[in-house]
């Protein structure tokens, strides 16, 4: 079940001239706390703003829809332990979290896959695009000025050895991974904090919640050294994970429910010098099944 939480248009208008100022989330939050908003309530109205401006979609009009409460209890898919075997390859946990579960890891892939993988997507790459949270349809946004693209799932030798070792380390079954994407951060490039857990608020993202599930983890791998900035960044955690090539940052945020956690709030801080190259994994609750595979 969910909760409707209606507020006035001009906390509306209050949050949108002062993210657009750039004031931080946690703060605009607690100035909502000291005029009487309940945390969660505060949490979600600011989370929902974020996230229709990282989506470039309209801002929410007087009420929001909240999913039910966080999980008290995290599933912890990854294995536990300081080093985890994946398939062909043995990662390194250099730190670990129990609530929410994260993770930080190392050795997840070497330079050879790296510089592979990367030359593979540049000829496909395409503005990145985000998912309008009110008609679903994606859309290129200022919100995110970086290069995308998707591999299919194991569609060549080194795809599938990758989304092996990555499924194998998410303890998740194969089929339930979404393709790889590749993300390309050019200097000055970054994203805004968003969640990457499907909301239900268009058509788009009920169908293909029902067609395979929400949402439960991600996987980020870095790919390059980026010099200055460009960490991925979780606000409400007060976490920043540098992009070191080889090593990834691993989270959930969905139980066995398909209840969410909106904690798992992150963006990809601005490169400030040289560029950032990140492969991407998102798991699933069943076998993923994307729109144009259902329409066939």
């Amino acid at each position: 079940m969910s909760t409707v939480v209606r507020f006035s248009p001009d906390l509306g208008r209050w949050l949108t001239h002062n993210l657009n100022a750039g004031q931080m989330p946690q703060a605009l939050v607690a100035t909502m706390r000291k005029q009487g908003m309940n945390e969660r309530a505060a949490q979600g109205i600011v989370a929902a703003y974020l996230d229709a401006r990282q989506r470039g979609g309209p801002m929410p009009a007087e009420a929001i829809e909240l999913p039910d409460e966080a999980p008290s209890r995290p599933v912890a898919r990854l294995a536990p332990g300081t080093r985890i075997l994946a398939a062909d390859r043995e990662i390194v946990v250099h730190s670990r979290g129990e609530d929410p579960v994260f993770a930080a890891l190392g050795n997840v892939v070497d330079a050879d896959e790296c510089k592979a993988i990367i030359e593979m997507a540049k000829p496909r790459l395409a503005p990145s695009t985000l998912v309008d949270p009110m008609s679903g349809r994606d859309v290129v946004s200022d919100k995110r000025a970086s290069w995308g693209m998707f591999f299919r799932l194991c569609e060549n030798d080194l795809v599938a050895r990758l989304d092996r070792r990555l499924s194998a380390l998410m303890n998740l079954p194969l089929e339930n991974g979404e393709g790889l994407q590749l993300l390309y951060y050019p200097s000055g490039a970054g994203s805004e904090p968003h969640h990457d857990y499907l909301a239900p608020t268009n058509a788009a993202n009920r169908e293909s919640i029902a067609r395979s599930g929400q949402r439960v983890s991600t996987l980020v791998t870095y790919l390059n050294d980026a010099p200055e900035g460009g960490q991925t960044v979780f606000p409400q955690l007060g976490l920043a994970v540098s992009p070191i090539r080889g090593n990834a940052c691993y989270f959930e945020y969905c139980d066995g429910n398909g209840r969410v956690d909106a904690r798992s709030l992150h963006a990809s801080a601005p490169v400030t010098r040289g560029d950032k190259w990140v492969m991407t994994k998102w798991m699933r609750e069943r076998r993923f099944v994307a729109a144009d595979e259902a329409a066939r």
